[in-house]
């Protein structure tokens, strides 16, 4: 069975597919993503592909996006290092060393543009970041922790790197969202903003308890004082419930616990 890595960039992304939701390709949320990768290219983002061979045919079956600390979209303060937004392998390519080689190509980027060296985030509890143990079999050590699940791994080129961290929650923050549920989003997740999108209609008139407000810069999603996967977030009364895609019917269980 062969496999090839594909470099998704500013010259072929109109042309390939992406891994995330590749089989809406015309519904907004992977359209978004496209415009979304293609001004995040500016700033120095890798967004690359697994392809495989399955029976008679090529598929996509893991990819990596990573960019430079300055501009990452996660609730981590790491100017200076590569930091890892998402690395996938799904399907029967798991436990083949894919995640690995995938993990490669941001170390190696990020030895070739001279900086301290990469991030990744990893969670103990079930969602869309990866298992903590691909990042310790590859020479990263837990350099920061978050509630309630949240960690943060870092392969250091120097020992006298900056240590990367979380950016801290703040509870006079989340007093502000204290009643119903809000869903904090952004374009940088394609599954995201169509559930949004069909949670607004179903809910337009009951505003009081349904909120949705979309994250539009790696500023507002690195510090927003809120939760640490930074783009995307559901609060039920004030708790963080969610950082993994939710279906329809998830919310209106959590709008339902917000009534009471």
């Amino acid at each position: 069975m062969c496999a090839k890595v594909l470099d998704i960039n500013e010259k072929n992304i109109d042309e390939q597919e992406l891994f995330c939701k590749k089989t809406k390709k015309k519904f907004a949320g992977y359209q978004n993503k496209v415009k979304w990768l293609k001004e995040r290219f500016k700033e120095g983002l890798k967004y690359k592909t697994l392809q495989v061979s399955e029976g008679n045919k090529e598929t996509l079956r893991g990819m990596i996006e990573y960019i430079p600390g300055e501009y990452n979209w996660r609730g981590v303060k790491a100017d200076g290092w590569m930091v890892i937004h998402c690395l996938w392998v799904v399907g029967k390519q798991k436990q083949k060393g894919y995640g690995t080689k995938l993990l490669e190509y941001a170390i190696k980027d990020a030895r070739k543009a001279g900086m301290y060296g990469v991030v990744g985030m990893s969670a103990d509890k079930g969602g869309w970041l990866p298992n903590k143990k691909i990042y310790l079999n590859n020479g990263f050590e837990k350099v920061d922790e978050i509630e309630p699940y949240f960690g943060l791994f870092a392969k250091k080129f120097s020992e006298n790197a900056p240590k990367p961290q979380f950016y801290p929650i703040s509870d006079e923050k989340l007093k502000e969202y204290s009643h119903g549920v809000v869903i904090f989003y952004s374009d940088q997740c394609p599954y995201i903003v169509d559930l949004v999108d069909e949670l607004d209609e179903t809910f337009k008139n009951n505003k009081e308890l349904f909120k949705a407000i979309k994250i539009n810069s790696c500023k507002e999603a690195q510090q927003n004082d809120i939760y640490p996967y930074g783009t995307y977030c559901i609060l039920c009364n004030g708790d963080i419930s969610l950082y993994k895609h939710a279906t329809k019917k998830e919310i209106e269980g959590l709008l339902k616990s917000a009534e009471k």
